[in-house]
């Protein structure tokens, strides 16, 4: 670990030429800001986030206001980020701050982690970014760049390699320029110590990194082991009335898309025209199949294959309620949607 000390100022030093100093949550750089950007930036890039995060903030600009706002709003804010967990837990954290913390983030490791949706990592960014604490991070690039740099074997996500680099972690915070620092991890591994093509050329680290020396850097860090991802099939009803509005279903508390509104989504076709018989009037023969959808999630891969039919209302005994309702595709930006079924209601139907 001699390294660690010239390794903390050497990327301090990069990242004073070459960091990213004018994103938007850096402007400033509140508790509620920074925690908000690190929820969006969990397995997003942060070219993506940038708008969303600006539009989330202008809607909900601190804590209280996002505790106090709809279900329906936050997941219509978050729409098309994709990872829906990350806004329930987003909203539910909030909640609880305004219950048990004065409606402001606790400045503490512990309690940060006790909030949804909050993990070690992400605590001592937020820790290290608002407040300037001394706190590691370690997410997928400060993984990717101690594997390399000290010549890690094994796949970061196995419980042992990650508290081995937690150990290196904490070794290499500096004394002062928390926020900086965390900043400046994060941006060496996203911009220069890349997955592919890494730039060691220019590296500030390449006369202490053991996978350059040792010509490694691209078997480091090790792949997870992987198995191919199962395939599942599922039907959509895409049913739309005379009014030209289209019938959404909100999804369950739980699983997939969870409290999101999204189309009625069946087992198979024959299903899909039992559930039109039970819940709509009109003829569920005439429906016409679109292309499937293709969408992957990080455990499988789920082929939609949505039915477009034309409905005259819901049956009586239905009715406007809290898990169905209508609504004209000007409205859909409005709403929480699943990005695939955004795509598709935004296409043409005819």
């Amino acid at each position: 670990m001699s390294a660690a000390p010239a390794i903390a100022t050497r990327l301090l030093a990069w990242f004073d030429r070459h960091g990213r100093h004018d994103l938007p949550w850096q402007h400033p750089r509140t508790p509620y800001r920074v925690w908000l950007s690190e929820i969006m930036l969990q397995q997003t890039q942060v070219s993506v986030v940038e708008g969303y995060f600006e539009r989330f903030v202008a809607a909900l600009p601190d804590l209280p206001a996002l505790a106090r706002a709809p279900q329906d709003e936050v997941f219509a804010l978050w729409s098309g980020l994709g990872y829906y967990a990350r806004a329930r837990h987003l909203h539910a954290a909030a909640k609880l701050c305004l219950e048990r913390h004065g409606g402001e983030l606790p400045r503490s490791l512990d309690a940060l982690v006790a909030l949804p949706g909050i993990g070690r990592s992400t605590a001592g960014a937020i820790l290290a970014q608002a407040w300037g604490d001394p706190a590691p991070i370690l997410d997928g690039n400060v993984k990717r760049v101690l594997c390399r740099v000290f010549g890690i074997e094994g796949w970061p996500g196995q419980p042992a390699v990650e508290k081995r680099l937690w150990a290196i972690a904490e070794t290499l915070l500096p004394p002062t320029r928390l926020a900086d620092w965390t900043q400046a991890q994060m941006d060496f591994g996203a911009t220069l110590c890349t997955r592919a093509n890494p730039a060691c050329a220019i590296c500030p680290l390449q006369d202490v990194c053991i996978a350059q020396r040792e010509g490694r850097v691209q078997e480091l860090p090790a792949p997870k082991p992987g198995k191919p991802l199962p395939q599942r099939e599922a039907h959509l009803l895409l049913a739309e009335d005379g009014d030209g509005r289209v019938l959404l279903q909100r999804r369950p508390p739980t699983g997939v898309w969870a409290g999101l509104w999204s189309l009625p989504q069946l087992d198979d076709a024959a299903q899909a025209r039992a559930w039109f018989r039970n819940h709509l009037r009109g003829d569920p023969a005439a429906a016409q199949a679109l292309a499937p959808i293709e969408h992957a999630f990080s455990h499988y891969r789920l082929r939609l294959h949505p039915l477009c039919v034309r409905a005259d209302g819901l049956k009586p005994r239905i009715a406007d309620n809290d898990g169905l309702r209508w609504a004209r595709r000007a409205e859909l930006s409005a709403i929480g949607l699943p990005a695939p079924i955004r795509k598709l209601l935004q296409e043409p139907t005819a």
